[in-house]
């Protein structure tokens, strides 16, 4: 079992409670919008991270990170993407990489929006933790956690963080 932390527009912005959560985690996966380099370091820091790059992401981040991530967490298989859309209004590019080859976790950012759904013409869960930072126009501070348990994702988990401001 691999206990995953699931953050995503952090826009700069990261504090201890974050860190806190992150410390009890195996991974921690960013999905984009980090800010700057010293979200990740801090992260990087306390354990293992997977992410892609955000659209605010300079090409230092750009370097570290590429804008579409396939990976095997256990036996699961993930495909992660900034600005992907949800299922119904996938963008052009995840459309595009689910037809390749259908993951059973698709996780994307960018809207701000906490979101949980399975797209059932896919088979797959679909995730998007919201925004962990303080930059946007969302009113809670939010971000996931959940355990990977071979190909199953269990004991999903919404995490408040408290207000934007």
């Amino acid at each position: 079992m691999t206990n995953i932390l699931l953050l995503s527009d952090s826009h700069s912005y990261i504090d201890d409670l974050i860190l806190e959560y992150a410390s009890k985690a195996d991974e921690v996966w960013h999905c984009g919008d980090f800010g700057s380099m010293d979200v990740i370091e801090q992260l990087e820091k306390v354990k293992p991270l997977k992410g892609v790059y955000g659209n605010i992401d300079n090409a230092t981040i750009q370097a570290e990170f590429p804008e579409v991530n396939r990976f095997i967490c256990e036996k699961l298989e993930v495909l992660m993407i900034h600005i992907g859309g949800y299922p119904g209004k996938y963008t052009p590019l995840t459309r595009k990489e689910i037809a390749e080859k259908a993951p059973k976790l698709f996780i994307s950012g960018h809207s701000h929006i906490l979101k949980a759904m399975y797209d059932e013409k896919n088979s797959l869960l679909h995730l998007n933790p919201g925004a962990c930072g303080k930059q946007g126009w969302h009113k809670v501070r939010t971000m996931m956690r959940f355990v990977v348990d071979g190909e199953e994702i269990k004991d999903l988990e919404i995490i408040e963080l408290g207000p934007r401001v």
